[in-house]
């Protein structure tokens, strides 16, 4: 009979605060096995959890979770603190249908303050919950974990200065997983780290300042460079320092016995402002396939443990990220002055391609997509053609940017937004709802959608060509339709759609990847005596003003859809209508677009039935227009 295991009988922090610091290795070895064997199911985000093991383990340990605040910036590593925390036994049903989110989510449990899925939002946060703390005359802790990543985004810098102004009881902890910043930590980086942390230390730091400050001179002079010694003694904190925060570190972030005891002494010293703790980790720690390779692992489907082995997609058609990719490097051949750049994404945009054919000509601005838009206008200034290549959810935190650097001085940058409409198993926080909404309603843009990638290859050679005014182009996350890709693409006309089904009583106009559910929609319809023309608009901006006059002139019943939000293609078309006089004869015009709510993760099918897009909810609409006797007809 095997024996049962530390973490079977643990189910939240409160049981097994109790145990003793030598049992903790065990746990955090237990924590990191189940971690593995649950993913090794699901699939989802693996290293940067497999990394933070031992730091979960301690943070628990130490501080009072719940009451004391534990926010993790992204939330994509929190898998061993969601086990930990009152969900093991429903951590192999994560990122999956009516399951458990893969990021941090405040619906779903207390441990989870602040729910998070984009970067660099946890030291504001977390200042934010400190403010309320001290307004509210609590005494809690409030604690940001974030990564070395993640402090390439200048809102974490935003908030450590604010931080360090207010100078408010706040414990920020740098999971630096990719040694960027510090040099090798060990046994005296350790002991230094724990002595910077004690009271005792702080208290002869302060001595020192105060002798530098009133003592003659040699006697200021040596008390100031004990003081810079203090400062600097466990590694280039200076920065931070400067910032209003104490800082403690490096620290070996796999190694209880230094982790704890530093953690102890923060906890201990209540009184203290801001503090700085740098924690060393390594990403895939102690499971030898990610340690190997870390990108590899970020993020992955389900695996065979003992290999690490990624279980294979069935082959289909490329991605619509690859055809991308592969599109703009043709371009690039005959075009010197496409250059791409992205936002710390190199491969999920597809891009890490092209800096292989063409490096000096890419550029991965890190998690920064403000300066990633500047940085493009900047070079589209100087006569050449940035291809900003962001996802849809993700330009939005750019959107400033695009709207004062690019869209009021008309300059050419080219916007490819990746995971366009609903995108699976990472939900709301990724889904690129808002953009045709959010680009559509500036001057100056050029906006289209493909239908495949056939059109996309067009639409990226049309980019490439408009040199007077910004565009952008959206497409979705998986696979195209597997039509026949032509060696390169081919520039479209601007502001012209087609038509690729002809009929005489209703008329569905499609923007996007919804085109072949149009069609699913009008084949049902013509089998029950319903005579239904499809169009594939191509562009929202700017519209084809003909096209849509053409279809509603000749149509009882005009149905847009679109993967997006309220406000989007639909609107677009319906204020046309409008203007025009097109709806007072009569015309029963229907705009479909995503449901004005946010959708949970799912399959992308899932969630584009739920959100109103797919064939059936087209049909609806349809006979809902046509009244009673168009219902009968289609039942």
């Amino acid at each position: 009979m095997s024996e049962k295991r530390l973490l079977d009988t643990i189910d939240f922090p409160s049981d097994f605060r109790a145990l003793s610091p030598d049992k903790l290795p065990q746990l955090a070895e237990e924590l990191r096995a189940e971690l593995i064997d649950a993913v090794s199911v699901t699939g989802g985000h693996l290293g940067a959890g497999l990394g933070v093991v031992e730091l979960t383990v301690a943070l628990h340990y130490v501080f009072n979770t719940p009451e004391d605040i534990v926010i993790w910036d992204v939330g994509h590593q929190a898998y061993p603190h969601k086990i930990l925390t009152g969900r093991k036994d429903r951590i192999r049903s994560i990122r999956q249908p009516g399951g458990l989110s893969g990021f941090t989510k405040r619906s779903e449990s207390e441990y989870d303050p602040f729910g998070a899925a984009h970067s660099s939002t946890s030291i504001s946060a977390a200042l934010g919950f400190a403010v309320g703390r001290d307004l509210a005359e609590k005494k809690n802790e409030v604690i940001a974990v974030i990564g070395d990543g993640a402090m390439s985004a200048g809102m974490a810098y935003e908030a450590m200065n604010n931080a360090g102004s207010l100078g408010k009881r706040l414990i920020v902890i740098l999971n630096d997983n990719d040694m960027s910043i510090a040099p090798p930590v060990g046994a005296m980086s350790a002991y230094l780290s724990r002595l910077i942390s004690s009271h005792s230390y702080r208290g002869l730091r302060e001595v020192a300042k105060t002798v530098a400050e009133k003592f003659p001179q040699p006697l200021a002079r040596a008390a100031r460079k004990m003081e810079h010694f203090a400062r600097g003694l466990a590694t280039g904190g200076t920065l931070f320092e400067e910032m209003g925060f104490y800082y403690i570190g490096p620290i070996d972030g796999h190694n209880l016995d230094h982790l704890i005891p530093v953690l102890k002494n923060v906890h201990e010293e209540k009184d203290s402002g801001p503090v700085f703790i740098h924690v060393v980790t390594q990403k895939g720690k102690g499971y030898q396939p990610a340690e190997i390779s870390a990108d590899k692992y970020h993020g992955v489907t389900s695996f065979n443990v003992a290999t690490g082995e990624q279980k294979k997609a069935s082959a289909g058609a490329p991605s619509y990220t690859k055809v991308f990719a592969q599109s703009l490097i043709k371009q690039a051949e005959k075009d010197q002055k496409i250059v791409a750049i992205t936002a710390a994404m190199p491969s999920g945009t597809g891009l890490d391609a092209f800096a292989e054919a063409y490096p000096e000509r890419f550029f991965d601005v890190g998690i920064a997509e403000q300066h990633a838009v500047t940085f493009a206008a900047g070079l589209a200034c100087e006569g050449f053609k940035p291809f900003c290549a962001i996802y849809s959810t993700f330009l939005q935190r750019g959107y400033d940017q695009v709207v004062h650097d690019v869209a009021i001085q008309k300059l050419p940058v080219r916007f490819a937004m990746d995971r366009a409409g609903q995108v699976g198993a990472d939900g709301s926080t990724h889904a690129g709802s808002f953009d045709i909404a959010y680009l559509g309603c500036l001057p100056n843009f050029v906006l289209m959608a493909p239908s495949d990638e056939v059109e996309l290859m067009h639409m990226i050679a049309t980019a490439a060509e408009i040199d007077d005014r910004p565009s952008a182009f959206r497409y979705p996350r998986g696979e195209g339709s597997g039509a026949a890709l032509p060696k390169i693409g081919t520039p479209l006309e601007i502001g012209k759609g087609r038509v690729v089904k002809e009929g005489t009583q209703v008329a569905i106009l499609s923007y996007g990847t919804r085109l072949f559910e149009a069609l699913k929609a009008a084949e049902e319809l013509e089998q029950r005596g319903i005579s239904t023309t499809v169009a594939d608009a191509r562009f929202c901006k700017p519209l084809d003003a003909e096209l849509v006059s053409r279809l509603a002139r000749e149509h009882e019943v005009l149905i847009t859809v679109e993967e997006g939000s309220i406000g989007g293609f639909g609107s677009h078309v319906g204020h046309y209508l409008s203007h025009q006089g097109l709806l007072d004869r009569g015309l029963k015009f229907r705009p479909l677009c995503f449901a004005d709510s946010f959708i949970e993760h799912n399959t992308q099918a899932v969630q584009n039935d739920e959100a109103g897009v797919n064939a059936a909810q087209i049909i609806e609409a349809v006979v809902l227009a046509l009244g009673k006797a168009a219902i009968r007809a289609v039942k």
